[in-house]
């Protein structure tokens, strides 16, 4: 699957909006609805936004309907799949994309949001299993009880940041797994925020 023109930021409140007016009622927005949740004066503004939305593949129009706007899904809510990451112990960690994860569910992901495929069991307690895709934002910070994925010199790992006598340690969720302290040689390169298993 080719990556979709970037959004506008105004552009993709639009496309949530939609996606909002079709998941809840069922229906899309007219024009109008859009207009007003949006505080435009003209519903030429709206034909502008749909327009942008049509010609960077998201959405589809039906002409002459009221609510004719179609999302066009494969365009709408993946991210890439970049590889495995350890939990257990850590494993290299390739930026190869393996496929994109279907985000219906979970809203947009955005730039910054990627997947990744987990191995080993260290985090089973919680609810991690292997083979499960973690959804992960990318950012080199995070807080103490967050799920991070780190990056131990070339390796990734999928674990708990924890703090314990003023040093922090990467903190595994099943007991036949030590804790890993972080040291220079360990870096954050992102917060898990969604755990994702195909039944």
């Amino acid at each position: 699957m080719t990556q979709k023109p970037k959004l506008t930021d105004k552009q993709k409140n639009i496309l949530k909006f939609i996606y909002r007016s079709i998941r809840e009622n069922k229906l899309p927005p007219t024009i109008r609805e859009i207009a007003t949740e949006f505080g435009f004066s003209s519903t030429g503004t709206v034909r502008d936004y749909l327009k942008a939305l049509v010609s960077k593949g998201y959405i589809k129009i039906t002409a002459n309907k009221s609510r004719a706007i179609e999302l066009v899904s494969d365009a709408l809510f993946s991210v890439p799949i970049l590889g495995r990451v350890q939990a257990g112990l850590p494993a290299l960690a390739v930026e190869e994309i393996e496929g994109y994860l279907n985000l219906d569910s979970l809203m947009f992901g955005d730039e910054s949001t990627f997947a990744l495929r987990v191995r080993g069991d260290s985090m089973i307690e919680a609810g991690i299993m292997p083979d499960d895709l973690v959804l992960v934002r990318k950012q080199n910070v995070a807080q103490t009880g967050e799920t991070i994925v780190a990056l131990i010199e070339e390796e990734a790992t999928v674990k708990n940041l924890q703090k314990k006598q003023g040093r922090y340690f990467l903190e595994p969720a099943n007991p036949n797994y030590q804790p890993i302290l972080v040291d220079e040689h360990v870096s954050i390169i992102g917060k898990v925020i969604s755990v994702v298993r195909k039944y």
